[in-house]
């Protein structure tokens, strides 16, 4: 069983974050336009004056597309700003990972201090504290890490000068408890952070700053990422993308290297200790060019500085060489040629003389052992020739014919001839030669050449050749002096498997292997080279055939065995009825010619291979007694077999190869000079100078060895401190290197010309500049109208600027559209497609048959390319109520039990969960019982003036939040807090005129006059004796009749919820109260830019931006003006009245604390808090 905390793990794997949407106010809304244009007065402004505002203002808020103020300041590199913004306590979160992202230096350098100073020990840092769902990177990104993908080296220079570490990622087949679990817990998360690491290591900015030696790190690493490529097959192109950028950066290296010496120093270092310390003016070991050839590095070993040191020493020792003309370099390599058994004998008895030095050049060594190849060669065709034999026959003396005459009585078992033993005596030298290479180089290194395979095969035939040929000798002998048998009879009654086949067989293999090898040789050649590299990759291709070849071949040879196998049989013995040895092919000619086409499974594949050239015709198939069925049914899977492997399978093998040499073609270059490249090294070494047969004869050096003085050893201080200073020649060449190629890669990225960033940084600059003056004129009492409408238009500036100010204006959000979520919760959470399908009007036909014609007739009616505004009005009305009966019901939920207790005693005698049962029990009946509730009759009173207020109402429903839904009823949200058409009754006040708080130049609703009611009375304003805050609250005294209410209720003003409410009959007082207050028009009244309803001066003037169709010319004062009547700097000596911010298309009680809550829903939740 397993445990709870076991199950916890295995939930938790499961859970997937998401976090909900949420709608910024209008205050937060400026605030993210103002960072966005840079401005900083602007910023710092919203600031100061919402410090004490939680409920309008979160400093930490978020634009539509997951960017807080800060992260928006970095993106415009906007440095005063992100100073600003750390100094007001912003949370920071993955704010340093954007910087880095952004390559911004300055933002990283100070995000780096700021976290340095308030990063407590054990904590999280403030990215990795960032929520995952909102965050912009993966949990394995560090700041390393992602200075290390951009290819930073300010960056990275400024974290690692800090210290800062990225650990190596474990081995792909690490079976650590780390490994197992993270593959067991997310296997893509655990693939994902190897990429991720193994990205950044791969970055040249990272290897260039912290290896000391670059360029054995990038071997290393490369092939690191070739092992992975193979064994994380899903990935293979990422990490194939990674090995060929580190490629590509060591061989940038060498673009830097300026003199011989320093591309020695590069190419000799060896990191290993060993017995060969190379320094200038020493014979060159190229042992950093070795391991660049053991790590496959292709386009290091074909740059051109490389092949120009690698053709100076292949060419040593033969100066103006490459200067002659043709014809003198064939004179030169011919008289080498013909000097190889001289030179190679000067060697071998005086290898310190300058005839043995001379011998040594790795050009002379060449050419020598190909002259002595091609003599092995010229045996090897002699003895195909028989070239003894002919020579005989022409000479044509008596006694050579009789040696050649018994020569053939006794060819089985003979002994081998003078050319035959020139080729064990080559075989066996050339056997020594491989042998010494085996030993020196170690078998791993052996077989990586395969053409060192080749030689394998080719000598193991030979070494076959000679077994046989000694078997032969011993079994003809053992027949003659043993068994009193005569072994000499002509060749065609040997056995089939007689040694002397054997050994012929083998021998002939063996000679094409030989010959073959010459490919190799040819390599040299720049003509002949890349057509060598060519064929080599075609033979790969064609061993891939081949096994599909094969798997089809042998499918339908046991098919046709199976169906022609006795048929044969009757063939046979068709053919052999006059003795079981001999064949009747005078009389049975075709009997003898068909029977082994299908005799058994073997030569069922011969014929059927055979077939692929066309090479078997039908009469094969018609055998003796074979019938009608089995004979078509033989020849339909013949047909199919030549269909299948003939027609589909050779095609595809001759595209293979032209893909393959289209891909080499393309590649001939480096692929050539790299086998070249490896055909020289072998020479470059010690060993094996001379060439065969000489090379198995003892040597003067040898003797030394063996019998003579013997190097003396040097010591272990002595070889620490060559290879100390051969380590600091070798750092100091490659800091020199790094140094050059650092700065290239900074000129590279410097030399951009204007990009987009440079007109963003222009533009901030700019930006924050108007904003300072204007800021500044402000200051001075100087008239600057309209500032945030004209300014805003400027510092939108671009396309992209637009954009992101309408998506934060009208609350963008990235989600599922609302009527889909919608349509599946109607239909019960079913398969989305299907809603999906329901939504856009696709329904299933309820007929047999469709009509296509009317079908599309409906959709096209009922579809709506573009969608309409008022419809995303309503569902962002629908969205906020949702998001505000969700927090209520939060707010429910973490409710103090005793204040409960006080509301409702009786759950004194219930759990927790029953009073958490009951909470949510009346919330949804109090919001069944506001939806349900009819309308209240319009009196007749009002009646005459329905127009005007239908006018008022389409108007005002516009401006706020509370936005009529399809069926008519308007949400909760403004159901409690607006008057209806119609709803005034006898004893509501009218509130008088009187000055008004000063509106923002850019509300985007006007002042709406609330409707009288009829026996109510004007009474003094009470915010003109009461400080600047009560004005924004206070609208109007409630009437006479609603004064007890009120008081009873008083805890419950709107903004002001009551914490202490006591009992049922105080929340009949509020519900009362509020009732009151919306009759008087109350706070749900009060236009949103914060204006009592006719608190308004006759000489007063409306906002600019008023929009035409707010005009209310039935219930405007006579002496009220329009509002294009008002200049833009009129002002009043007394309007200064502090601005209120107010959400776009919300009421006024939300600016004063209420939020749009409900009256009875909000409200009475509230009031149990």
């Amino acid at each position: 069983m397993a445990t709870d905390a076991e199950k916890g793990e295995k939930e938790e794997q499961y859970d997937i974050q998401y976090s909900e949407e949420y709608i910024l106010t209008d205050v937060e809304k400026s605030f993210i336009l103002a960072a966005e244009r840079g401005d900083l007065a602007g910023v710092r402004t919203i600031i100061h004056d919402n410090k004490n505002n939680a409920k309008e203002f979160n400093i930490n808020c978020k634009d539509p597309m997951n960017r807080s103020a800060l992260i928006s300041a970095i993106e415009n590199e906007n440095y005063d700003l992100i100073m600003l913004l750390l100094e007001e306590g912003i949370e920071v979160g993955d704010a340093l990972l954007h910087a880095i992202s952004e390559e911004y230096v300055e933002a990283v350098e100070e995000l780096l201090q700021w976290e340095e100073q308030h990063h407590k020990e054990g904590m999280p840092y403030s990215w990795e504290a960032v929520d995952r769902a909102k965050s912009t990177f993966t949990p394995d990104i560090t700041p390393l890490i992602l200075a290390a993908h951009r290819n930073n080296y300010e960056i990275l220079k400024i974290l690692l000068d800090r210290g800062a570490t990225l650990p190596m990622p474990h081995d792909v087949k690490c079976g650590c408890d780390e490994c197992v679990t993270s593959q067991e817990t997310d296997s893509l998360r655990h693939s994902q952070s190897r990429i991720n690491a193994y990205r950044a290591l791969s970055a040249s900015s990272l290897i260039a700053l912290s290896s000391r030696d670059p360029v054995l790190t990038a071997f290393e690493l490369a092939w690191e990422l070739k092992r992975l490529q193979t064994m994380e097959s899903e990935f293979r192109a990422e990490y194939g993308e990674m090995r060929q950028g580190v490629q590509e950066f060591v061989t940038s290296l060498l673009d830097h290297v300026r003199t011989s010496t320093e591309l020695e120093v590069m190419l000799n270092f060896n990191h290993e200790p060993s017995n060969e310390i190379w320094f200038p003016g020493k014979r060159q070991t190229l042992e950093r060019l070795k391991l660049a050839i053991r790590f496959k590095q292709k386009t290091f070993v074909a740059h051109p500085n490389v092949q120009q040191l690698l053709a100076a020493i292949w060419y040593e020792g033969l100066p103006g060489f490459r200067r002659k003309q043709a014809s003198q370099q064939i004179m030169e390599v011919l008289k080498l040629g013909c000097m190889f058994p001289i030179n190679s004998m000067n060697y071998l008895m005086s290898p310190d003389s300058d005839a043995g030095k001379f011998m040594k050049k790795p050009f002379v060594k060449f050419i020598s052992h190909s002259c002595s190849y091609m003599v092995f060669l010229m045996l090897l065709g002699a003895a195909s020739l028989r070239i003894v034999q002919i020579m005989f026959e022409l000479i044509a003396f008596p006694w050579m014919l009789a040696m050649l005459e018994d020569w053939r009585k006794h060819e089985r078992g003979s002994l081998p001839g003078p050319i035959e033993l020139g080729i064990i005596m080559y075989i066996s030298s050339l056997i020594f030669g491989e042998l010494k290479s085996l030993y020196s180089d170690g078998i791993f290194e052996y077989i990586q050449d395969l053409w060192n395979i080749v030689d394998f095969i080719s000598n193991m035939f030979y070494v076959t050749w000679i077994l046989c040929r000694v078997t032969a000798w011993i079994v003809v002998h053992r027949d003659l002096w043993y068994r009193n048998i005569d072994p000499y009879f002509p060749r065609e009654h040997w056995h089939p498997f007689d040694p002397m086949l054997l050994s012929e067989g083998a021998f002939a293999a063996g000679m094409v292997f030989s010959y073959l090898k010459l490919v190799h040789i040819f390599s040299i050649n720049p003509h002949l080279g890349p057509l060598q590299v060519s064929l080599g990759r075609m033979i790969i291709d064609i061993i891939k055939f081949f096994f599909i070849y094969t798997l089809v071949l042998f499918a339908f040879g046991c098919g046709l065995n199976q169906l022609l196998w006795y048929y044969a049989e009757l063939e046979q013995h068709k053919c052999y009825h006059l003795h079981p040895d001999v064949a009747d092919f005078d009389d049975q000619e075709k009997a003898c010619t068909i029977w082994r086409r299908f005799s058994n499974l073997f030569e069922t594949s011969q014929s059927l291979f055979w077939a692929s050239f066309g090479l078997v015709d039908l009469v094969s198939f018609d055998l003796a007694g074979i019938k009608s069925f089995t004979r078509f049914w033989a020849l339909l899977m013949f047909g199919s077999y030549s269909v299948i492997n003939i027609i589909v399978l050779l095609n595809m093998l001759i595209a293979m190869m032209s893909n393959s040499y289209q891909i080499i073609s393309e590649r001939a270059d480096v692929e050539w000079k790299f086998a070249r490249s490896q055909l020289w090294m072998s020479y470059f070494e010690d060993g094996g100078t001379v060439p065969p047969p000489f090379n198995m004869m003892p040597s003067v050096k040898l003797l030394k060895k063996a019998f003579g003085k013997v190097s003396r050893k040097r010591s272990k201080s002595f070889m620490r401190k060559s290879m100390e200073k051969a380590l600091a020649l070798h750092e100091k060449v490659m800091k020199l290197l790094i140094r050059r190629y650092v700065t290239a890669e900074q000129r590279r990225r410097d030399d951009f010309g204007i990009t987009e960033d440079d007109i963003i940084e222009v533009r901030q600059d700019i930006s924050s500049l108007r904003f300072e003056l204007l800021e500044i004129f402000q200051n001075n009492n100087y008239n600057v109208p309209d500032i945030e409408k004209k300014t805003a238009a400027a510092a939108a500036g671009t396309k992209k600027g637009k954009v992101l100010e309408r998506r934060i204006l009208k609350d963008f959000q990235i989600g599922f559209v609302e009527i889909l979520k919608e349509e599946m919760a109607a239909e019960g959470g079913g398969d989305i497609f299907s809603s999906l399908a329901n939504v856009m009007g696709k329904k299933k036909s309820q007929k047999g048959e469709k009509d296509w014609n009317e079908i599309a007739r409906k959709n096209t009616m009922s579809s709506n390319p573009i969608g309409s505004k008022s419809s995303s009005l309503q569902r962002h009305s629908q969205r906020s109520l949702r998001r505000r009966i969700i927090d209520d019901a939060n707010e429910g939920l973490r409710m103090d039990q005793n204040q409960l207790l006080a509301y409702k005693p009786e759950l004194g005698d219930v759990t927790r969960a029953t009073r958490v049962a009951y909470v949510k029990f009346m919330k949804k009946k109090m919001e069944h019982d506001e939806q349900t509730a009819p309308p209240e009759p319009e009196p007749a009173a009002a009646a005459a003036g329905n127009d005007t207020r239908k006018t008022i109402k389409r108007v005002q429903t516009r401006k706020e939040d509370g936005k009529p839904k399809e069926d008519g009823k308007p949400p909760a949200a403004a159901t409690g807090d607006k008057p209806k058409p119609g709803d005034a009754k006898p004893g509501a006040p009218k509130p008088p005129d009187g000055p008004a708080p000063a509106a923002k130049p850019d509300a985007s609703a006007a002042a709406k006059p609330a409707v009288a009611k009829p026996g109510e009375t004007n009474k003094p304003p009470a915010a003109a004796a009461k400080k600047d805050e009560a004005a924004k609250t206070d609208a109007a005294k409630p009437p006479a009749g609603a004064e007890a209410a009120n008081k009873a209720a008083a805890p419950a003003a709107p903004g002001k919820p009551d914490a202490n409410a006591k009992s049922p009959a105080g929340d009949a007082a509020k519900a009362a109260a509020g009732a009151a207050t919306k009759a008087a028009g109350g706070p749900g009244d009060k236009p949103a830019d914060g204006k009592k309803p006719d608190e308004k001066k006759p000489d007063e003037k409306k906002a600019d931006d008023k929009k035409p169709d707010d005009k209310k010319p039935d219930d405007k004062k006579p002496d009220d003006k329009k509002a294009d009547d008002k200049k833009p700097d009129e002002k009043k000596p007394d309007d200064k009245k502090p601005k209120t911010n107010i959400k776009v298309g919300q009421s006024s009680a939300a600016a004063g604390g209420d939020r749009g809550k409900s009256t009875v829903t909000g409200r009475m939740i509230s009031g149990w808090l």
